[in-house]
């Protein structure tokens, strides 16, 4: 068995050039080092899953005595942050024989994402506090002439029918501070030394924020055609077709 996911730190974002020159935004993230605390199996918990936590200095008097009795009992260090990650189950080496699994105890560092192309990143969106239908949904506003009030919601309900506000309805209210998940970012570089993962794209929530990195669930599938030095050229291809069609 093997885990899936690691939990780590947003560090900020900058941008990188790839072979051909093309210029790539990207989140560095702080992942790990993390410990594995315990591990959840089918018998005992009904499910399969690895409890980790990030290694993180945390004074003893923040730990209470259940979770000290926790980390002892696996002789672990103490951590702030506690999660849940899936577990991939080994294949089998022989009949009846399988490969060494994780136990509690373990450390699980970033070269698990390796061979990935793709990860989903779990975490808390920035607060923005209490916002308008304009900033919070996308609404368009009201007419932006003299004497108008532009970002404003306008009706929310009928008169005669129904007589009531519809279950559901976008209206102001507070925003941000939601747990958020972008899946299939793409891995643009793995830094083994410092820990660190380069992701294509936006992460949610801000610097200084953690966040939980699992291996994608669904990858996006190679487009034939369009990787690399095995794109095909449009042109020779429709002279070739032409040249098999006159034979």
């Amino acid at each position: 068995m093997a885990v899936a996911g690691m939990l780590g730190k947003k560090i900020g974002m900058t941008q990188v050039f790839d072979e051909n020159g093309e210029i790539h935004p990207i989140t560095v993230v702080q992942v790990g080092p993390c410990v594995i605390t315990q591990i959840k199996t089918q018998a005992k918990d009904g499910y399969d899953a690895a409890q980790i936590g990030l290694v993180e200095f945390v004074k003893s008097s923040k730990i209470n005595k259940a979770m000290a009795g926790h980390f002892g009992k696996n002789n672990v260090p103490p951590v702030r942050i506690l999660r849940e990650v899936p577990i991939e189950v080994a294949a089998k080496v022989a009949e009846g024989e399988e490969t060494v699994g994780s136990k509690a105890g373990d450390r699980v560092l970033v070269d698990i994402f390796a061979d990935e192309k793709f990860v989903d990143v779990l975490g808390t969106s920035k607060g923005r506090g209490f916002a308008g239908v304009v900033r919070r949904h996308g609404f368009g506003g009201g007419p932006k002439s003299h004497g108008h009030m532009f970002q404003v919601q306008g009706s929310i309900g009928a008169s005669s029918f129904p007589s009531r506000v519809m279950k559901g309805m976008r209206m102001p209210g507070h925003m941000g501070v939601d747990n958020v998940t972008v899946r299939n970012l793409r891995i643009r570089g793995i830094d083994t030394d410092e820990n660190l993962l380069m992701l294509e794209g936006a992460v949610p929530g801000h610097r200084e924020g953690y966040v939980l990195i699992t291996k994608a669930k669904q990858p996006p599938r190679e487009r034939r055609g369009f990787s690399g030095a095995t794109t095909v050229d449009p042109l020779k291809a429709s002279k070739k077709a032409s040249a098999s069609k006159k034979k």
